[in-house]
């Protein structure tokens, strides 16, 4: 696992799997009230708690941003709240439904499109995410203060992370959506329509590099 500052409030937690020439990402916002946004898998997560720790120092970690039920988003989540027991998860309604029927957590925290998250230091804006292969509900997170775009599943870059940062443009990005990766065209155009309308400085992928824009 790569442990990447991406900013001073930022960092990047990078793990390729080269069986199917993918990476995979976590992200840590530091502030009054730190963020993380997915756990990664299991596995993932047994390596990170020790890394959160150290960065994090006399802090804990306030909340756990979920943007879809997949085991790469909330896969450690359960090994995760062993260590940070009052870290409040933040996702969708249908994953809090899922999470808390698993018997994952009980201290999940439903937001819906368009709803607000405002922390001491952070503000956040959720955006609907239609996420495969179900079409569920999910969320992005918009960090507004910054202009930073959690994106999930969409924006991926296949390989190996190299150079954390990269530069494209939003309107390049929003034509790459690809239909499969929402497949239902009125869904699709919808977010696609309201993403090209954000004021964003990044994009920050589950999957390879960091977009500047």
């Amino acid at each position: 696992m790569q442990q990447i500052k991406i900013f001073d409030n930022l960092y990047m937690f990078n793990t390729y799997n080269p069986q199917i020439n993918l990476s995979f990402n976590q992200f840590l916002l530091l502030g009054e009230e730190p963020m993380l946004i997915h756990t990664g898998s299991f596995q993932m997560t047994e390596a990170l708690i020790p890394i959160l720790k150290e960065i994090l120092g006399d802090k804990s970690l306030s909340y756990i941003f979920v943007s879809h039920f997949e085991s790469d988003e909330c896969g450690g989540l359960s090994l995760l709240l062993e260590h940070f027991p009052d870290a409040k998860t933040i996702c969708s309604a249908v994953t809090a439904r899922q999470l808390m029927g698993f018997g994952i957590t009980k201290n999940a925290v439903s937001k819906v499109p368009e709803e607000t998250l405002v922390l001491n230091d952070l503000s956040f804006k959720f955006i609907t995410y239609p996420s495969e292969m179900h079409l569920w509900e999910g969320l992005l997170a918009f960090e507004t203060t910054n202009g930073l775009l959690f994106s999930s599943d969409l924006f991926i870059r296949m390989g190996e992370v190299t150079e954390p940062i990269v530069d494209s443009s939003l309107k390049d990005e929003v034509i790459r959506i690809a239909p499969h990766q929402i497949p239902d065209p009125s869904a699709h155009k919808a977010v696609q329509g309201i993403l090209s309308e954000l004021s964003l400085n990044y994009i920050i992928p589950g999957h390879g590099p960091v977009l500047k824009l």
